[in-house]
């Protein structure tokens, strides 16, 4: 825990260097999950802030603030002076106040073996309109978590359940905290009756009456040593604000049982407030527990739920119109005429399979499955992707929909779903995905591939086979910047004609023994031998790496 924090420190002395906001174009973000991503307020962006990658040896995070410009269909990236440490897994919550904020807490940092973490709970505002970002620190706020659940409601912060793990046990909330906009101030709920059990990664939207809905969830209990056992909750809630809203005290829980179709149990699903009253769930996956294995399904659907009728039902796509909404100008007659046309298309053939392959830089070749639904299998789309290209700013029109996925980032503005990112699993392999979708929520004709995923970004690192090497858990600094670890690939036999990776100009110490890790590692296990421990190879390393760092000669 030192360890990390004393970590943290470092790269907030780095972060602290920067004096001034630089915005500039850039490419999409690399692949990443449980980063946040809010609608701006007043403007037609989308703003992504943290996150984590992992690729199959190491676990990055980040603190990098990206702007997605929706008319453009174009990324900037915004460097802002002081900004929180690297996390992922945090909560973001916006609000009109003063040209928009941007309020973020929680959330957790890892070692790069992802087996430590340290719990942020700390609180952030990004003003969005000066482009300065703000630590708030006020007494009585939620202990450290991550997973958490945060809306932003009548001037309120309210945060819900969440969890905290140590190397030796974790730790699942239920319990309920409020954040003043206008006072500053923490509250923590003591609702009457019965509420959620603990758990995080749930579903938690606020009604237009200042209450709020829980549904869903994962938690884990610990049944004997070192074996746990998950739960997916499919329970929903009712929290209730009594009175006239002056009595902020005074909340009830109640459990809600809502009619229609429920989704079916899942985890790492994603929701967002939906138009008319509604609020939708985006994907996740079922994990399948065998003997020695756990293998996950994932989905790509949407439920919407009906808040003023208490109602769960799917979402159907209705397929694209064609040339009936090209030649549509809210006459009668040409209505009909297009229409007339819509009728003369072959019938649908039922759902069609669509099997994509893609190879990764590596050559590791991806199945990807999608299924379209029959109404979407009209293939003489080119009438409404033009005209809907015009509307949404250049997206591809090609009518698929995202692959299935669990942890997709989802935001809503006028009416239009996008969805970025997520992962699924291929075998042992994490595919952590960073393709941008969207679909009007209004229409659900179709959805809009709007930024393809990169196969050039996918990196998978197999973990060694040989005997010494199987727990090469490497316990140090990892940033935001994944730069190539030269040595990587290297043989540690060849330790002769290895060169020293040089110091870059400007780089700090903590950068430098981040992307050097490996390479003095290599060097340190090929001094100590096979029966060397963790812990004394990672010291060793780690003083080679700053000894050459404090004098490269």
């Amino acid at each position: 825990q030192e360890d990390l924090e004393a970590l943290i420190a470092e790269f907030q002395n780095l972060d602290a260097k920067k004096t001034q906001v630089i915005e500039s174009s850039c490419p999409p973000p690399s692949p990443r999950l449980n980063c946040s991503l809010c609608a701006h307020p007043e403007r037609d962006e989308l703003i992504l802030f943290g996150g984590e990658y992992f690729n199959g040896q190491k676990t990055y995070l980040y603190n990098e603030l990206y702007i997605y410009h929706i008319r453009k269909n174009s990324w900037a990236k915004l460097d802002i002076p002081n900004p929180p440490p690297r996390r992922c897994a945090h909560q973001a919550a916006v609000v009109p106040t003063a040209g928009g904020q941007l309020w973020i807490f929680g959330g957790e940092f890892a070692s790069p073996n992802g087996e430590q973490f340290y719990h942020y709970k700390d609180l952030w505002v990004l003003h969005l309109a000066t482009k300065t970002w703000e630590q708030i620190k006020a007494p009585g706020g939620p202990s450290g978590r991550s997973g958490h659940r945060m809306v932003a409601c009548k001037r309120q912060l309210i945060i819900f359940g969440g969890f905290h793990e140590s190397a030796r046990d974790f730790i699942y909330y239920n319990d309920v905290y409020t954040f003043n906009l206008d006072s500053f101030t923490w509250s923590k709920l003591a609702p009457t009756g019965m509420g959620p059990a603990p758990r995080s990664g749930c579903q938690m939207t606020a009604t237009p009456e200042g209450n709020i809905i829980i549904y869903g969830g994962y938690s884990k209990q610990r049944i004997k040593k070192d074996v746990d056992k998950g739960t997916l909750h499919t329970d929903m809630f009712l929290l209730k604000a009594e009175g006239a809203g002056k009595e902020e005290d005074r909340w009830s829980w109640s459990r809600l049982s809502p009619s229609g179709v429920k989704p079916t149990p899942r985890s790492g699903f994603s929701v967002a407030a939906a138009p008319n009253n509604r609020c939708l769930l985006f994907g996740g996956v079922h994990d399948e527990e065998e003997e020695e294995s756990i293998e996950g399904d994932f989905f790509n659907d949407i439920y919407f739920y009906d808040i003023g009728k208490n109602r769960w039902f799917p979402a159907q796509l209705k397929g694209p119109k064609s040339e009936k909404r090209k030649r549509r100008r809210g006459r009668q007659a040409e209505a009909e005429a297009a229409a007339g046309e819509e009728l003369q298309l072959p019938p649908a053939q039922g759902p069609l399979e669509i099997v994509k392959e893609v190879v990764a830089e590596d050559g590791t070749v991806m199945t990807i499955k999608q299924v379209i639904p029959g109404a979407a299998e009209d293939k003489d789309r080119s009438g409404s992707e033009e005209e809907e290209d015009e509307e949404e700013g250049g997206g591809l029109g090609q009518a698929v929909e995202p692959c299935p996925r669990s942890s997709a980032m989802v935001a809503v503005k006028h009416g239009l779903l996008y969805v970025y990112g997520g992962m699924f699993e291929v075998g042992d392999r994490q595919v952590t995905l960073s393709d941008l979708h969207s679909i009007d929520l209004h229409r659900m004709d179709q959805w809009k591939v709007l930024q393809e995923m990169d196969p050039k970004t996918q990196e998978w690192l197999e973990e060694s086979e040989s005997d010494e090497e199987e727990e090469d858990d490497v316990e140090g600094a990892e940033g935001g910047e994944e730069e190539e670890e030269s040595s990587e690939e290297e043989s540690e036999d060849e330790e002769g004609q290895q060169q020293h990776p040089a110091v870059q100009p400007g780089e700090a110490q903590a950068q430098y023994v981040a992307r050097t890790e490996q390479h003095w590692l290599g060097l340190a296990r090929s001094h100590m031998g096979p029966q060397a421990k963790d812990k004394k190879v990672l010291k060793v390393a780690h003083a080679m790496a700053k000894a050459f760092y404090e004098d490269p000669i």
